[in-house]
């Protein structure tokens, strides 16, 4: 057996896993990549073995180049074989992958830049020309390489690098602190700035642990993957990543029938997709009455999935098979998990504004709730703790949450607190948990309204307020917002409609108005908006950026 196998508290590799798989497992599928093409849908395969060897070559090849352990590198490939390759063998050589999400924007993208300062930019041609264009990393970039594409705008392609620097012996990996930068994760950007979550080696440990213990997750598995970085934890479990053709910032637009005929082809047992998508294949499953008979789980993450979007969805399963929500962040992920069969029983109290349930802590994971606060809190003390049903901020410790931002100390100090030698991680988001110790999301902090318009000030919570509105049969969804009359805050609600043609405005708002006084949650809420079409995130189409609202709504009073 590998001395690879069992890591020491202090010199890790996440890469272990890999080197381990494809000792014991070579000829075992490691990737699938697939295309549309003229004739029909390609799939270019990668085994276990040959994973580990491109990566080696190219680990190598990057050392050969300049590129040592400690130096950071831009990794801007769309999801393909060169994708896997490339990250892993950027891990294995201790080069630090800065991860950014391209759906961001172009501003967002250059501040991370700016503040991650990367030694190299690694990308698709039209990344690099992204990258001349706006400038993207000016004063730190010193290697350029190009990844599928020629080398127009500077810099070596991949394949000629390779030719450039063949590896003729066993490549070592690098054996890094268990605690040392392992790579730069940026926030998507949708609840505020992109801020650089630094991974450690011990973090992405933490999660392959709780894939094997919470999730039982097996190797041999095959796992269709929507999302890029959670595809790459499937070589590292042993299992196999199929990728389908879709633009993973894009999930939405994804075409159904790709993903079907992936997860036929290769009987795919673990599905990872986010709430957006999962309801356009619900759909598309109900409209042709398909059946997804393999999966074994859905995992679902990013933002809670709709609870009708969930019951649509899980018609294509057998009747063993869940829908597994997982609540966490970029920072601490995954934190808890809820099967659909328990979570669907809960409907009534979510509807009822209680929150949406999101299930127990993972392994190792401690949530506590705490009273809220946009104060620093810089030590942790259990009187800090709110008792059961109280609504406060979660915060969450273990070994999968991220000590700190990349170079952001007051974000840092605003989100942490010290434990002694851990670190509790404010989570940004409300919620509480009941005498079962299940934990209920209540919302973003930032999105909380707290009003001055009645005789006592009140407090309103976006997902309590919104799943009691979403109960009218003509709301589309909705949104808690807050405007300001008279010097006054007063919470007001956003509706989005089917069909606003053929709606009686006066009447539906007179029945809201009925609704909020039925219910402690949405009491003193009587001012309502119909908005056309709710902007939302990209990626997830579940995040309303209720900060746009609130403005559009100020302007019409």
């Amino acid at each position: 057996m590998s001395e690879l196998t069992t890591p020491s508290n202090t010199q890790q590799n996440l890469c272990r896993h890999l080197v381990l798989a494809a000792q014991n497992t070579p000829r075992n599928l490691a990737v699938s990549v697939q295309k549309k093409t003229l004739s029909g849908l390609t799939y270019q395969e990668l085994t276990l073995s040959e994973l580990h060897q491109k990566s080696d070559d190219i680990a190598y090849a990057l050392n050969k180049f300049g590129l040592n352990a400690g130096d950071k590198a831009v990794l801007m490939v769309t999801p393909s074989i060169a994708f896997f390759n490339l990250t892993f063998a950027l891990f294995k050589a201790g080069i630090i992958p800065i991860l950014v999400d391209p759906g961001m924007g172009v501003k967002n993208l250059k501040q991370c830049f700016e503040e991650s300062q990367p030694d190299a930019f690694i990308g698709i041609p039209k990344a690099h020309l992204a990258r001349l264009l706006f400038s993207w990393g000016k004063k730190s970039i010193k290697h350029l390489i190009n990844v599928n594409g020629p080398a127009l705008f500077g810099g070596i392609q991949l394949t000629q690098l390779l030719k450039q620097y063949p590896r003729k012996t066993p490549y070592t990996m690098q054996l890094l602190n268990a605690k040392q930068l392992a790579a730069i994760l940026f926030t998507s950007g949708s609840t505020g700035t992109p801020k650089g979550v630094v991974y450690s080696h011990s973090m992405f440990e933490a999660q392959i642990s709780v894939l094997k213990n919470d999730y039982h997750i097996q190797p041999g598995e095959a796992d269709l993957a929507t999302f890029p970085l959670f595809s790459l934890f499937g070589p590292a479990l042993g299992m196999a990543s199929i990728v389908p053709d879709m633009d993973a910032s894009k999930p939405i637009k994804a075409n159904p029938d790709y993903i079907f005929a992936a997860i036929e082809k290769y009987k795919c047992s673990n599905l990872f997709v986010n709430p957006a998508l999962l309801e356009v294949l619900g759909q598309a499953g109900q409209k042709n009455n398909h059946s997804l008979p393999s999966l074994k789980r859905v995992i679902s993450a990013g933002a809670p999935a709709t609870l009708a979007s969930i019951h649509c969805f899980s018609k294509m399963l057998s009747s063993r098979t869940e829908v597994i929500n997982s609540y966490g962040a970029t920072e601490s992920l995954p934190i808890s998990k809820i099967g659909s069969q328990q979570l669907l029983k809960t409907t009534n109290i979510t509807e009822q504004g209680g929150g949406i349930c999101v299930g127990e802590a993972v392994s190792d994971v401690e949530i506590n709730i705490i009273n809220i606060t946009d104060d620093k809190i810089e030590q942790w003390d259990e009187e800090l703790t709110l008792p059961a049903f109280s609504i406060g901020e979660i915060v969450v410790k273990g070994p999968q949450v991220s000590a700190a931002y990349y170079h952001r100390d007051q974000a840092t100090r605003l989100a942490k607190i010290k434990d002694g030698n851990e670190i509790h991680h404010r989570m940004g988001d409300l919620g509480y948990l009941d005498d079962q110790h299940k934990l209920w999301m209540c919302g973003r902090k930032a999105h909380r309204v707290s009003s001055t318009h009645l005789e006592k000030n009140k407090h309103y919570y976006s997902i309590p307020c919104e799943r009691i509105f979403n109960t009218h049969k003509k709301v589309k969804r909705s949104a808690l917002i807050s405007v300001v009359i008279d010097n006054k805050v007063i919470p007001a609600i956003c509706i989005e409609v089917e069909n606003e043609s053929a709606l009686d405005k006066t009447l539906l708002f007179d029945e809201l108005t009925e609704i909020a006084k039925q219910h402690t949650q949405t009491q003193g809420i009587s001012l309502f908006y119909i908005h056309p079409a709710f902007p939302m995130d990209i990626r997830h189409n579940a995040k309303i950026f209720r900060e746009k609202l609130a403005l559009w709504a100020q302007q019409k009073i």
